[in-house]
C-alpha cells in the first residue's frame, strides 16, 4: 500500500510549511512524498523544501486551462462561467480535490500548513483490508454551526440527495485520509447531477466544503467500502487557541496529548511564536513517547 501527502500552502505560511515538511520526513517510511503545492508566485520561496521525498508543486497543475488568474488579486475567472468569479478559498479546495484525484496511490493524507507529525506514521495508520480510514463524528453539526450547515446543504444539492436536517456528521480534521478512487468516482457523480464539469460546478458556489462533500459522498453515495474503516479519532490534538501560546500554557497542551495522536496543530491564526511553536512540538513528541505503549490508531477504529 502507498500514501502521499498533501498540503495546500502559499507563502505566509512557509515556516509553518517547513516544519511540517520536516515532521513528515522525519516519520514517514521513504516511500511517502510530501507534495506541497503553492501558486506560481511562491514557487522559489518554497524550492527550498524541495528533495527526493518533497515536490514543489503549482496550483495550475491542478486547475483547469480555462480558469484565468486577475493579477494583483486572490480571484480566479473561469472562462466558461465567468460570473461569479473564483474565490481563492473555492480555488484551494478545487486544487486540493483535484490533486487528491489524480494520486496513483492507495490514500492520500491531506495536512494543513499549521499542523506537524509527533509519531511514527505509515500507510497501515491509514489503510486497512483495502479500506481508506474515513473520518466522521456523528451528530456534530447543528444550529451552533450556520456555516457547516449550509456546507452539509450545499454537497446534498452537487451530489443529487434530497435535503436532510441538523444534526449532521462532522468530516473535518487535517490530517485527513482520502481516497482517490473515491475522489473520482466523486466527480462523476456531480457532473452526472449538474451536467456541469465538477470543477465548474464547485467554482460556481460561493461557499463549500471539500472534506463535508466528500464525506457526504462516501456516507450517502458510495457506501462500503468507501467508509467501512470509519473513525472519530481524528489522531490529532488541536490547538485552537486565537491568541499567542507561550512557553506557560505548553504544559496544558501537552497535558491533554493522547497515545493515538499522530499529529497535532497549533492554530496559525493564534500568531505562536516560531521559539514557542518549536518548544510545544518538542514538548508534545517527549510526551507522546511516554505513552507509547497504547495499541496503534490504524487498530482502534
Amino acid at each position: 500500500m502507498r500514501i502521499a501527502v498533501i498540503t495546500k500552502s502559499f507563502s505566509p505560511d512557509y515556516e509553518l510549511c517547513a516544519a511540517l515538511n520536516r515532521s513528515v520526513l522525519e516519520n514517514s517510511p521513504e516511500t511517502v512524498e510530501h507534495h506541497i503545492i503553492v501558486p506560481q508566485s511562491d514557487r522559489k520561496l518554497f524550492s527550498s523544501l524541495a528533495g527526493p521525498r518533497t515536490r514543489i508543486r503549482c496550483d495550475a497543475e491542478f486547475l483547469p486551462s480555462n480558469f484565468v488568474h486577475v493579477p494583483f488579486s486572490n480571484i480566479t475567472v473561469n472562462l466558461s462561467k465567468p460570473y461569479p468569479p473564483v474565490r481563492g478559498w473555492i480555488q484551494q479546495q478545487i486544487v486540493k480535490l483535484a490533486a487528491v484525484a489524480n494520486s496513483d496511490c492507495d490514500a492520500v493524507v491531506t495536512a494543513d500548513s499549521d499542523v506537524e507529525f509527533i509519531r511514527p506514521f505509515d500507510a497501515d495508520t491509514f489503510v486497512r483490508d483495502g479500506a481508506v480510514r474515513f473520518f466522521r463524528k456523528l451528530d456534530q453539526i447543528d444550529e451552533r454551526l450556520p456555516r457547516q450547515i449550509i456546507w452539509h446543504r450545499v454537497a446534498h444539492t452537487l451530489l443529487g440527495l434530497p435535503p436532510e436536517e441538523p444534526p449532521f456528521p462532522d468530516y473535518i480534521s487535517s490530517p485527513l485520509a482520502w481516497n482517490p478512487i473515491v475522489a473520482r468516482q466523486m466527480f462523476e457523480r456531480i457532473e452526472s447531477v449538474t451536467g456541469k464539469p465538477w470543477y465548474t460546478a464547485l467554482a460556481g458556489r460561493l461557499d463549500f466544503s471539500e472534506c463535508v462533500l466528500y464525506g457526504v459522498f462516501a456516507d450517502n453515495v458510495c457506501g462500503p467500502p468507501a467508509n467501512s474503516f470509519a473513525s472519530d479519532d481524528a489522531l490529532c490534538l488541536p490547538c485552537w487557541a486565537s491568541t499567542p501560546l507561550n512557553l506557560d500554557t505548553i504544559a496544558t497542551l501537552v497535558r491533554d496529548v493522547r497515545p493515538t495522536d499522530i499529529a497535532a496543530f497549533i492554530q496559525s491564526k493564534s500568531r505562536t511564536s516560531k521559539e514557542v511553536r518549536e518548544a510545544a512540538f518538542a514538548a508534545l513528541r517527549s510526551a507522546h513517547a511516554q505513552k507509547s505503549a497504547v495499541t496503534a490508531p490504524a487498530k482502534d477504529a
